[in-house]
């Protein structure tokens, strides 16, 4: 009996990869059917695998309506396991051979793409010289209409937390932007300049300037990155980004410049159905390393003091 149980006690020190795969799929969509579908493994199976987890780790998962929510045990554990998870599949591509072969596409909003992927894509088309990269640029909600159609293969999409299945890699402040010196802020009826209808943070902003009663007229919205800097940059209007995205040739207006307080987004990194290759994980690992070590811009914004990373706050004259 006492050799059973120490054979029982070792095997309960190895954590099974495959079921920390379905944990993560689960969590990350909120569903066990979406999760087999995701796997190609049936609603019955990845049930069973939760089952044997929770076993081992306590309830992970608690039903909220229709979808499933993790528990306090389960938000601890899913950081871990998403780590433990990549370290794995980076091994096992190493034993492969270590070098990635074939094709991934990546979609993302244009504002990411000019402020932080850059030395993303660099990096990783140095460490991956074999892999095609193909970038698709969209608002957020075209975004995921393409990934819903298998037109890409990861895709990088801002939206309010809590409101998505994808995984959260930041959560950020949006803030107002101005000229450097720009006095647009403080004309009575605030000139704004968007990027396009569709911009995920345009319902965001019109209702924060409603709520407060601050008259608004629109500058510009045709679907041009370039074109909202440019109307920015001399002068004509502000605009509203993600705290890590203004570049530093522009203000950070600070609250005190009158203008009402924006919400936080978050960056979902989102992933087709079916198995990823090794290219769009090894893509996926790249871009969680980068975000990972993240920027300070809102821990700057908290303290309103100190220069933010990419753009310096500017309190009202």
């Amino acid at each position: 009996m006492l050799s059973i149980r120490l054979s029982n006690d070792e095997m309960t020190r190895n954590l099974d990869i495959a079921l920390l795969r379905a944990f993560v799929a689960v969590a990350d969509h909120g569903s066990m059917t979406a999760a087999g579908r995701m796997l190609h493994l049936t609603q019955g199976a990845i049930s069973q695998q939760i089952g044997r987890l929770e076993a081992q780790a306590g309830p992970l998962f608690a039903r909220d309506h229709r979808a499933l929510r993790l528990t306090t045990e389960g938000e601890r554990w899913l950081g871990p396991s998403r780590h433990l998870l990549a370290v794995h599949d980076a091994l096992r591509d190493e034993m492969k051979g270590g070098t990635i072969e074939g094709s991934v596409r990546l979609g993302a909003p244009q504002d990411l793409v000019a402020a932080r992927l850059g030395p993303i894509l660099k990096g990783f088309s140095l460490d991956h010289p074999r892999v095609e990269l193909t970038l698709v640029c969209a608002t957020s909600t075209e975004l995921l209409r393409t990934l819903k159609r298998g037109e890409v293969d990861i895709a990088l999409v801002e939206e309010l937390p809590g409101a998505a299945r994808g995984e959260c890699l930041a959560v950020e402040r949006l803030v107002w932007v101005g000229a450097r010196g720009g006095t647009a802020f403080r004309r009575s009826r605030l000139p704004v300049s968007l990027v396009d209808e569709a911009c995920v943070f345009r319902p965001a902003v019109l209702d924060a300037l409603r709520k407060c009663g601050r008259p608004w007229r629109t500058v510009f919205e045709s679907g041009s990155i370039d074109a909202t800097a440019a109307t920015v940059r001399a002068d004509l209007a502000v605009t509203a980004s993600l705290a890590s995205t203004v570049p530093s040739e522009f203000d950070i207006l600070a609250p005190e410049c009158g203008l009402p307080e924006l919400p936080a987004f978050a960056i979902h990194l989102h992933v087709a159905g079916g198995p990823a290759s090794a290219a769009a994980l090894a893509l996926g690992r790249s871009i969680r390393e980068d975000f990972a070590r993240g920027p300070d811009v809102v821990r700057v914004l908290q303290d309103g003091t100190a220069k933010a990373r990419r753009g310096r706050l500017v309190p009202q004259a």
